[in-house]
C-alpha cells in the first residue's frame, strides 16, 4: 500500500489506529456507529442479551478488520 493511501493513521503511542484521515474511514466509523446503535432497538440487552452480544461483536469486529485493512501498516 502506498504511503498516503491508508484511512487510518498509526497512534503516536500505544496500539492500533487513530481517528480516520479520509472521508472513507469516517464513512467505516459512521456505520459502526448507527449499526451498534441500532442494536440497542433490534436487539434490547435486557431481554434479547445473546443476539445483542453477538450484533455487538460481530460489528466492532467487522470494523477492527476493516482497520486492520485500510490502516497503516503497523510497524
Amino acid at each position: 500500500m502506498q504511503k498516503d493511501d491508508y484511512w487510518f493513521p498509526l497512534r503516536s503511542h500505544g496500539w492500533g489506529w487513530g481517528l480516520p484521515v479520509r472521508w472513507q474511514g469516517w464513512l467505516v466509523y459512521g456505520v459502526a456507529f448507527v449499526l451498534l446503535a441500532a442494536m440497542f432497538f433490534v436487539f434490547p440487552p435486557a431481554t434479547h442479551a445473546v443476539p445483542f452480544l453477538i450484533g455487538t461483536w460481530a460489528v466492532i469486529l467487522v470494523l477492527v478488520f476493516v482497520c486492520w485493512l485500510k490502516g497503516q501498516a503497523l510497524q
